[in-house]
Parts: C-alpha cells; structure tokens; sequence
C-alpha cells in the first residue's frame, strides 16, 4: 500500500522545473542495502516488522533505502529547482548569507572551494543550510528561499514529522526502549542543528580527477544522528563496508537514502555505528555533470549529554561499559559545533588528515 502524500503548498511558480538527469549506464559494485517500505508503519505490526529490517541493515553497513515516505517525485524536485535557483544567484549575492563555519556556524551559505583537499586542489561544493523553523532560528536568506519559504517549511516539516520521527521510533523499538525515547531527545521546537541541506558538487576535469586519485570527499562519518538523502541519480556516493571495502551506493528509484551518524553511535556504546562513506569521481558518462543534491540532516537536542541509554538489549550484546569511544560529558550541540569548526581549519590538507581530535579528547577518522 503506497502512502498518501502530504499536500504542500507550492510557492513561486516561475522556478524552472528541474529534470533529473539520467543514471549511469556503467554496472558499478554497488552495495547491498535493505530498503524500509515506510507505508507499513502504521499496518498491524508493520512497527516490529520494520524495526526488525532495520536492525538487520544496521548490522550489515549502517546505510539504507526508505521508500514511500509520503512526498511525490514532483514536491522533491521542486526542492531541487530551489536548490539549483540559490546556485546560480551571483557570488556577491550568496556570501551576504555566508555561514558562520569558522565558529562552528552550519547555517546559510558555504562558498565553493574553502577547503584544500590536496595541496593546491580546493574542494568542489556549494552548500547552503536551512535550520529549523523555530524563532531561535531566525534569519535572513536569498529572496529565492523567502519567496518559497512556506513550500520548503512544509517540506522540512513533513520530513522532521513523518520520516525521522518514524525512524527515531524504529532505533527505540531496536533497543527495547519507550517508543517516543528518541522523539524526547530530537523534539523539533528546541535547539539543534537539523537543517534541510542544498548541495552542489562543481564538475572537476580529468586532470583534477586524476590528483585527487578520484576521490572529492574523503570517508568520514557524519555529525548528529541520521542523514537523509533524497535520490540523486549521479553516482558518486560510496559506503565503507565492514571488511573495508568502498562500494558504490545505487540511486534508488523514489527512495531516500538513510545513514546513520555520530551522536547514535555515541548514545548507543558504539552498537549503532556512524557510517563511513565518501564521495568520488562520477563514472565516465556523467563526469561532465554537475552533482545537485537535496538533503536532510537529523541532530539531536543541542543541550542533550552524549551519554549512553540504558537499555537492556544493549546489555545483552555486550555494549553497556564504557569505552574509549564514549563521549560522555560532551552535548550534542558541542560536538556538533567543534567538528564544523575543525572542517574548515586551515592547518593541513584533508589528504593529509587521517585523525582529527574535535573536543574532549574525541577525534573524528577519515578514510582512504
């Protein structure tokens, strides 16, 4: 049973619609990821039925597909017809919304090239961040966002209201916890850094393609507790597996993809592991196109300690001590802050940066 989706209102009707490109015709090795089919959530044990997929996918690789999640194809390309809109807006025009990301600021704009992946070769996005539509959150965008403001709000909303708090409700299934034990730590009308993310990668030549050894954004893991990314049809992403080896994530039809990230490795004892993956070279037949992308990124409540949960299914498998791993004594909106800080450190080339301490003796590892 496919889900309903949600209405929302369409803003400025001017915006050219935004065609996806095609995929790729190369047969990569893609990874195997478990796909959640969120219309059953609500069916007669479709919670334990999910739950027990998902806790399956997490034991794998700690990435997965969700499809039906109540948006059409048409509401999520509007997302990227806005995303492409704020792109093309002159350079003057975007760094007047210029994030504040050398104090750990993730919200607005962050200019092309600002860090050295290697020495001499800048990286190759464009992001621009929208947070929570809270008053704490307040303030100013390009016209182009305020003019669809009540479109992308609604967008944001359903995402944070009927796809995360499914999937929050899911981990506290896992683990045998309250259902609404997660919702309590992510409630939207508090602080945190979620932010719906507009995202390009800039086409690279094959020159730089070739110093860069294909690989645009070494494997790292992300900040908060989940990132969604809605289908983008340009390969480029790749997964980590256990045994270590990258394989390519696959453009879903109609799918999100979903990974998991720090902050539930941390409230978990390492037992929900952050996903490695990295970005590389698109395949030959889409190396000339730029890469859009619209995401969505789930952190928990600034004010919120990192300490693990107590949770019996923890205890059972092993991952109720504390490690070296933990980060207890750290809230989420500090470890958040200090990595964003730490992205943009001029010190040394990412290249170079194998491990990263962020705050509190924690570090962060990147991947070759």
């Amino acid at each position: 049973m496919a889900t309903v989706a949600t209405s929302i209102p369409q803003g400025k009707a001017d915006i050219p619609t935004y065609n996806q490109v095609p995929e790729t015709k190369y047969e990569l090795d893609w990874a195997d990821l478990v796909t959640l089919d969120l219309s059953q959530f609500d069916e007669p044990g479709g919670k334990q039925k999910l739950a027990a997929q998902l806790f399956e996918a997490i034991q794998k690789i700690g990435f997965f597909y969700i499809i039906n999640f109540g948006l059409t194809q048409e509401q999520v390309d509007r997302q990227f017809a806005i995303g492409k809109e704020v792109f093309e807006l002159p350079t003057e025009e975007k760094l007047k919304y210029r994030a504040d990301l050398e104090n750990g600021g993730y919200n607005g704009y962050k200019p092309l090239g600002l860090r050295e992946v290697k020495p001499g070769v800048y990286d190759n996005t464009e992001i621009y961040n929208i947070p929570k539509f809270i008053p704490a959150f307040e303030r100013p965008h390009p016209e182009v966002i305020n003019v669809n403001r009540s479109e992308i709000e609604a967008f944001a909303r359903h995402i944070n209201d009927n796809i995360v708090g499914k999937l929050l409700i899911l981990f506290a299934i896992i683990l045998e916890l309250p259902e609404d034990y997660f919702l309590q730590r992510h409630r939207y009308e508090e602080k945190s850094d979620c932010h719906l993310r507009y995202m390009k990668y800039h086409r690279r030549t094959e020159e730089q393609n070739r110093i860069l050894d294909n690989v645009w954004v070494k494997g790292h893991t992300d900040f908060g507790s989940l990132t969604l990314l809605f289908r983008q049809p340009v390969s480029a992403l790749q997964v980590r597996t256990p045994e270590g080896q990258w394989k390519w994530v696959k453009p879903y039809p109609q799918s999100i993809t979903v990974n998991l990230a720090d902050s539930l490795e941390f409230l978990t004892n390492g037992f929900l592991k952050s996903s490695i993956h990295r970005v590389v070279a698109p395949p030959p037949d889409q190396a000339d196109i730029d890469r859009l992308g619209v995401l969505y990124f789930v952190r928990p409540e600034d004010s919120l300690e990192l300490r693990p949960v107590v949770s019996d299914v923890l205890a059972r498998l092993g991952y109720d001590k504390t490690t070296d791993g933990s980060a207890i004594g750290i809230t989420a909106g500090e470890w958040v802050k200090a990595r964003v800080a730490k992205g943009v450190a001029k010190d040394k080339p990412r290249s170079d940066v194998s491990e990263q301490e962020i705050i509190g003796g924690k570090a962060a590892k990147y991947y070759d």
